[in-house]
C-alpha cells in the first residue's frame, strides 16, 4: 500500500512513526513543508494553497490514501480538501475528538497552534476544555532550541487539568516532559493509527521530501525515524 503523509515540517514524522509501528510493511511518502513553517499563523487561503500543492505532489506518487499529519490543516480546511480530491484523505484531529467524547476524561487541556485554537474544532469535545494557543513552540522545535521555559508559560493557561491533548503533531517531542509533570498526554497520531485499518504489504520503504534540507532537519529526522529512509529536498512552488 502506498501512503502519503504531510505536515508543515517534522511534526508529522511523529505520526509517520506511529503508522510505521502499526503498519510496517508499506510504502510511505512524506512531505514536510519546512520552508513555509509555521502553518499555525497562516490564513485559510494560504493553508489551502500549500496543502493543494503538497497533495498534488503526493498524488503523482500514486498513493492510495493521504493523511494530513497537521493539526492546523486538519482543523481549518480538512472538509474543503476532501471535496476537492477523489482520494481517501484522513485528518489527525477527528479521531481524537471521537475518542475523547467516548472517554471518561472530565477536564482536558489542549495545546495547539493559533489557527487550530481559533477554529474551535476542539469545542466539539463534550467535556470541560481549556485551550492554550502556542505560536512559539513549533519554531523552537524545528530549530532544536530549548522549549521548556516557553512550554511552562503556556501550561499556566491550562488550570486544573490532568490530561493534555497534544493538539499539534510537533508536540509529542515533549510528551515525556509532560508525563514527568504528572500530566496524562493524548497523542493524536497513536489514536489515528488505532482508528485506521490499513493493509500491510511485503516491504517497508520510506521516502521523505522536505522543502529545505539542512543539518537541523537531518538531526531531527534521525531522532524520530529509526528506519532507513531516502531524503530529498523538494521546494514546491507557492505563490499567494
Amino acid at each position: 500500500m502506498k501512503i502519503g503523509v504531510f505536515d508543515s515540517g517534522i511534526g508529522g514524522l511523529f505520526v509517520l512513526k506511529e503508522l510505521i509501528n502499526k503498519y510496517p510493511n508499506n510504502m510511505y511518502y512524506y512531505f514536510g513543508d519546512n520552508i513555509n513553517i509555521p502553518y499555525g499563523t497562516k490564513s485559510k487561503y494560504e493553508l489551502k494553497l500549500l496543502s493543494s500543492k503538497i497533495i498534488d505532489f503526493l498524488m503523482t506518487k500514486e498513493v492510495d490514501i493521504i493523511i494530513i499529519a497537521c493539526g492546523t490543516i486538519s482543523s481549518n480546511i480538512y472538509s474543503e480538501l476532501k471535496e476537492i480530491y477523489d482520494i481517501p484523505i484522513y485528518d489527525i484531529i477527528s479521531p481524537t475528538i471521537e475518542y475523547l467524547n467516548n472517554s471518561n476524561y472530565k477536564t482536558i487541556g489542549v495545546l495547539a497552534t493559533k489557527m487550530t485554537v481559533k477554529s474551535q474544532v476542539f469545542n466539539k469535545i463534550n467535556k470541560d476544555i481549556h485551550q492554550a494557543s502556542c505560536p512559539k513552540l513549533v519554531p523552537l522545535i524545528e530549530n532544536n532550541l530549548d522549549y521548556q521555559e516557553t512550554l511552562d508559560e503556556y501550561l499556566k493557561q491550562l488550570p486544573k487539568v490532568d490530561t493534555i491533548v497534544l493538539g499539534c503533531t510537533h508536540y509529542p517531542i515533549f510528551e515525556d516532559y509532560l508525563n514527568k509533570l504528572n500530566y496524562k498526554t493524548i497523542n493524536m497520531g497513536k489514536i489515528l493509527c488505532e482508528k485506521l485499518n490499513l493493509e500491510n504489504n511485503k516491504e517497508l520503504k520510506i521516502r521523505l521530501y522536505f522543502s529545505k534540507v539542512n543539518h537541523n532537519l537531518i538531526t531531527n529526522i534521525d531522532k524520530i525515524i529509526k528506519y532507513d529512509y531516502q531524503l530529498e529536498e523538494l521546494c514546491l512552488n507557492y505563490q499567494k
